[in-house]
């Protein structure tokens, strides 16, 4: 009895230490895993780099969002909608372009749940997430200039989303790892568990966005069924060919739902899965120039 009664110690005393210690990692590694910088690291950035960036928040539907300002307000408009997880860190190259610099206003917003815009305290509803993020085209609108929006993986639906509630504001969309069709996409098996609340707790913030946005989607994205004829704007598809995170099936969507738009250019990348923002910067950054082309041809 003494045995047992021993080594029933022991094992106690040893769960006890793998779950404070796990409770200890999840607390570090929720300040250590945020993929954002801070507006001071921006600063540094932006002076290191010469570039006319500032850093501006503000509030729309009960949310302090931030987002980026960067380079001449005479210039067409540039947009970028991260994905999740992700924030406005993800474009740094892009902010420092010199090309993109002479040729782009470009715009930056950490959405709702992530960077600075809330980090953790996810926005599950694609069209809030629009109309949060509207404010930022808002003046661009005033002056009627050509707004590009270029998106990456769910920030692609939100982008599909702007197009749609307003269609004569924005003039092409570049849309990275598309996410349009609605159940196109890799469902984890502890995607469901990780929103129970005894395990959300534990989770690094910036996942507990991402995985209350992965939930949410597919009846998201049915609510955008009706709207795709309102998108009467070129599209350039851009998609790794072995993407298996969000399923190259979404091409066949775009093909037969965006039925007004001009042109919709398909575009895959052999041998690339979804993470194509940094392995194809070079294509994806024509494709942004090549955009432009596009629409100034148009007039």
């Amino acid at each position: 009895m003494k045995i047992k009664s021993r080594w029933l110690r022991i094992i106690l005393r040893s769960l006890i230490i793998l779950v404070s210690g796990f409770i200890v990692l999840c607390f570090v590694f929720d300040r250590v895993i945020e993929l954002r910088a801070t507006d001071q690291q921006y600063k540094d950035f932006f002076a290191k780099n010469h570039v006319p960036g500032e850093i501006r928040y503000y509030n729309s539907n009960n949310r302090r969002i931030r987002y980026l300002s960067i380079g001449d307000d005479s210039l067409p408009v540039l947009l970028f909608i991260h994905g999740s997880p992700s924030s406005t860190n993800l474009y740094t190259d892009y902010y420092k372009d010199s090309v993109f610099l002479r040729t782009f206003k470009m715009l930056a917003v950490d959405r709702p749940g992530y960077g600075f815009s809330g980090l953790g305290q996810a926005e599950p509803s694609i069209e809030k997430q629009a109309q949060m993020i509207m404010p930022i085209l808002d003046s661009m609108k005033r002056l009627h200039k050509k707004i590009i929006i270029m998106g990456e993986s769910y920030g692609t639906s939100v982008a599909c989303r702007i197009a749609m509630d307003h269609p004569c504001l924005i003039s092409g969309l570049v849309l990275v790892g598309p996410s349009l069709a609605p159940g196109e996409e890799k469902i984890y098996w502890v995607t469901p568990l990780i929103e129970s609340p005894l395990l959300n707790w534990f989770i690094p913030r910036i996942f507990q966005s991402a995985n209350t946005e992965k939930i949410n989607h597919k009846k998201e994205l049915e609510k955008m069924l009706p709207l795709w004829p309102k998108i009467n704007i070129p599209v350039l598809y851009l998609q790794g060919a072995n993407d298996h995170l969000i399923y190259t099936s979404n091409a066949n969507f775009a093909k037969s739902h965006l039925i007004n738009t001009p042109l919709l250019r398909v575009i895959f990348f052999k041998n690339r899965t979804h993470f194509i923002a940094r392995n194809e910067h070079s294509a994806i950054r024509q494709s942004i120039l090549d955009m432009l082309q596009i629409i100034s041809a148009k007039g």
